[in-house]
């Protein structure tokens, strides 16, 4: 599967400690950036690995900021992209199933590599099979955001 990574300066150790992982895994990534500690602004990373994913270009993403929840923010910006942020193996889990979330959100500085690679394992193992209810309630998500959101060129 290829993967579209990316992340800002507080998550430049966890995504190369995943991204490590998902290529022993056989995973092709594609890696966005940025690629060291010094501040930087999130969605000039984000955004283009959001774009990979929305176009097809990669199956999935995985992005890592200090929390989470601003990578999540920038990527559901872009129509065809249902982000998550999770912080345990749980929520990754119900996010594929119940959601069929194609990018995971994660905070570098709100969980540690252990749970972290545990959440990436689980999220990144869990097919989107969803019971009827969760497939309805996942279609009308994508309709408001077919119907809202602008597509991407």
């Amino acid at each position: 599967m290829r993967i579209a990574m990316a992340n800002d300066h507080a998550g430049t150790a966890l995504k190369n400690e995943i991204k490590e992982w998902l290529e022993s895994q056989g995973h092709e990534v594609e890696d966005f950036g940025t690629y060291d500690t010094e501040g930087c602004d999130l969605s000039d990373f984000v955004y283009p690995a959001a774009m990979a994913v929305a176009k097809g270009e990669c199956e999935r993403g995985i992005f890592v900021d200090g929390v989470g929840y601003g990578s999540a923010m920038i990527a559901n910006k872009l129509q065809g992209i249902f982000a998550c942020v999770c912080q345990d193996p749980v929520c990754a889990e119900l996010s594929r199933q119940h959601n069929d979330a194609n990018v995971l959100c994660l905070g570098g500085k709100i969980i540690g590599p252990v749970l972290a690679m545990a959440i990436v394992k689980t999220w990144m193992e869990t097919d989107a099979f969803m019971e009827e209810k969760y497939t309805r309630r996942r279609d009308k998500v994508a309709n408001i955001d077919r119907d809202h959101t602008v597509p991407v060129a």
